[in-house]
């Protein structure tokens, strides 16, 4: 027990020696006075008091009635101290006065009455100590929380249902005095209630505790129950015992750890949850949880802790079984899953069955153009040509768009050159470019070289930019500008503009012009097109880190502008070592070589054929499935030079065919020439042993590298 630094020899043994009221009620009067209160006032005679008219009668056990003898006052102020210290020591209400250390200074006689305590007994020890030493259940925190507040406050407050012993309740009234900035002392005013009040407390608490033992307890959804501080169950409802199928004097006292599986127990699971639950206010987990019978479930469960006077005693749990709300979100991603390889078969099917016949169109087409034709029948070849170059483009976007409708499509960050990606661009629409229109480029001298991103994608987008500017642009000039808008340390953000002089875009059509299948106007209309040009823009720029968007000229025209985020190159790569491209001329000692051609249509079987013999070959067998392909070649193991292999046959598909010849242990090159042109087909026909990839409708140019690459291998 902690007491003031005074020995207990030199307080006053009672109230009537008076002299610690000299030592503190003066303090008092002149706080009160300085702040110009009507404390002085109240307390201070109207006449001059001397101290043998001060005869208060003491009302505690032990406390006769004495004359409180004050020194005189020596100014109208002091007068009043007697009068002040008669107040506090006959107020009816219990009181306490407490220092800014919270050590009682002086006590009331009610006060003592009250406690049946004498002043030396109260004097000099805190507050706390001095009301649990004699109730050592006395909610003190309570007590410690209400002064915090009053002070803090700086006001008046009061708090009910201090328990103090087992039928004991107090209210108390707490009065901070403060001078300026500093307190000074702290006035308790106590009331106890009537053991009538302190039943009516007992009993509404109980019948709140019962209220509510009855509406958990009927609960039936839920496993709702108590831990104690170690985890060991204490309450069990209605709703645990369906759950987890133990009654209640089967799982009391039980630790909460039996619903958990072998994993979560080696794992320290339970020990952990509540570990969390005490540093973070709650946790709550999903998982497998067991019950009595073994069989398991998943569970939502939460666990958060129990307190009472601002002591832990103890969890409360909340289990739910939500088995089956797991198993519906299992079925819905199973759902999700087949549709999107549904949507990915789908696309894979309409890619190969519209390559197919345009591979047959566009071949022919080429054929027809390279023989004696009038000028007017060589207008209606390219015609053909230039028709069926539309709809691979109309085929491509449909392919992009829905790849990128789905997420399916992906980005590929490779080193990229900028400036080397605008000039082949330009190049590119040069050709269809007006006499009437310049073409244009403003780029950094310096552009960085270590950088990474999608090339293809960015050339996409670009490509899509100017082809759009060409377009709509008949006379003027359009204008590539590349730029970095933003530099950190571990990327640049590159902003890259298409200016053009040409129609511009009609106010009403700038809100769809990302939106897919939407032509912008009339004008646009009398252009080949899907409409989906600067939507897949849109998705590839996003999906490389950037934005896109449009705002139109001063004068006149359109710019398009788009961001594309480049990640800095940490680590410069070494250049390759240049590799010499092979010639695109066919020897006559190539031309002798044996080629095989594996193809199911027969129309792209004639095409090949008068492709291959226009080159010069005259050596050329054909195969209508993957078993005849097979068996040509087993039967003349090193009669082919090369194979073009189609994939999808029946009988047998070009993969198989291919896995079973390089089970022969020969190495013959074998190119697949497909219509399948997905993302990743190219790399999947690799890995299954064939040496290269031509995608349908052939482009004659890379058909011929590809042969003089394999024939001169």
């Amino acid at each position: 027990m902690r007491r003031r630094a005074e020995s207990t020899a030199s307080k006053p043994a009672s109230l009537h020696n008076g002299v610690e009221l000299v030592g503190v009620l003066p303090r008092l009067v002149r706080w009160a006075s300085s702040k110009g209160s009507g404390l002085s006032a109240a307390v201070a005679p109207k006449q001059p008091v001397s101290s043998t008219d001060i005869s208060p009668k003491t009302a505690g056990a032990g406390h006769p009635a004495t004359t409180l003898p004050f020194r005189k006052a020596e100014t109208p102020l002091k007068t009043s101290e007697p009068r002040l210290a008669q107040i506090l020591a006959l107020t009816p209400v219990p009181s306490i006065v407490l220092d800014a250390k919270l050590d009682i200074v002086e006590v009331s006689e009610s006060y003592l009455s009250l406690t049946s305590t004498k002043w030396e007994e109260c004097t000099g020890f805190n507050i706390y100590e001095s009301i649990s030493n004699r109730n050592p259940g006395a909610d003190c925190v309570s007590i410690q929380h209400a002064i915090e507040i009053a002070v803090g406050s700086r006001g008046v407050y009061a708090i009910d249902d201090i328990h103090i012993a087992s039928s004991k309740y107090w209210r108390l009234r707490l009065v901070p005095i403060f001078d300026g900035e500093e307190l000074l002392f702290v006035v308790l005013e106590t009331e106890e209630y009537s053991s009538r009040r302190a039943h009516y407390v007992s009993d509404s608490q109980a019948h709140n505790d019962e209220m509510y033992r009855i509406l958990v307890n009927n609960v039936k959804d839920y496993a709702i129950f108590m831990l104690d501080v170690q985890g060991h169950i204490t309450t069990w409802n209605a709703g645990a015992t369906i759950l987890k199928q133990y009654e209640p004097e089967e799982i009391l006292g039980q630790h909460f750890s039996i619903f958990y599986g072998h994993e979560d127990l080696a794992a320290k699971k339970p020990q952990k949850e509540l570990e969390i639950c005490m540093r973070e206010g709650k946790v709550e987990d999903e998982g497998w949880r067991y019950k009595k019978d073994g069989s398991r479930f998943w569970a939502s469960v939460m666990i958060a802790p129990v307190y009472k006077a601002n002591q832990h005693i103890g969890f409360s749990k909340v289990t739910r079984d939500i088995t089956e709300r797991k198993a519906g979100e299992a079925r819905l991603v199973a759902a999700f899953e087949e549709s999107a390889k549904l949507k990915s078969d789908f696309l894979a099917n309409m890619s190969h069955e519209m390559r197919t016949p345009m591979h047959g169109m566009l071949g022919a087409s080429s054929l027809l153009m390279e023989s004696d034709l009038t000028d007017e029948q060589n207008g209606l070849a390219q015609i053909i040509e230039e028709s069926g170059g539309i709809l691979l483009q109309v085929i491509n976007d449909i392919l992009d768009y829905s790849k990128l409708a789905s997420g399916s499509f992906t980005v590929t960050a490779t080193t990229i050159s900028v400036p080397d990606i605008i000039s082949a661009v330009v190049r590119a629409a040069q050709v269809t470019l007006r006499p009437s229109v310049v073409l244009e480029t403003e780029a950094l001298r310096a552009f960085p070289k270590n950088v990474e991103s999608d090339p293809l994608r960015f050339r996409q987008v670009l490509q899509n930019m100017v082809s759009n500017a060409v377009k709509f642009t008949e006379q003027g000039s359009i204008r590539i500008i590349t730029k970095i808008s933003v530099e950190d340390d571990t990327s640049y953000t590159l902003l890259t503009e298409v200016i053009d002089t040409g129609i511009g875009v009609p106010p009403p059509a700038v809100d769809t012009l990302f939106t897919p299948f939407a032509p912008s106007n009339g004008v646009a209309k009398q252009h080949q097109g899907t409409g989906l040009g600067l939507s897949i823009c849109k998705g590839l720029v996003e999906s490389m880190g950037g934005t896109i968007g449009f705002r139109p000229n001063q004068d006149k025209g359109s710019t398009f502008w788009f961001t594309t985020k480049l990640d800095k190159i940490t680590q410069i790569p070494v250049a390759p070592s240049p590799v010499q491209q092979p010639s695109a001329k066919l020897t006559d000692a190539t031309l002798g070589k044996q080629i095989l051609v594996v193809e199911d249509n027969l129309i792209n079987q004639t095409i090949m054929v008068k492709l291959l013999k226009n080159y010069g070959f005259k050596n050329i067998n054909v195969a209508s499935d993957g078993k005849e392909g097979f068996e040509l070649v087993q039967s003349a193991p090193l009669s082919y030079k090369l194979i073009l292999m189609d994939i999808n046959m029946p009988v047998m598909d070009g993969i198989t065919a291919t896995e079973m010849i390089r089970g022969m242990g020969l190495d013959v090159p074998i190119i697949a020439m497909t219509a399948n042109a997905l993302k990743g087909d190219e790399e999947s026909y690799l890995a299954s042993g064939l040496n290269d990839y031509v995608a349908k409708p052939v482009d004659r140019k890379i058909l011929l590298q590809a042969l003089v690459k394999w024939l001169d291998h």
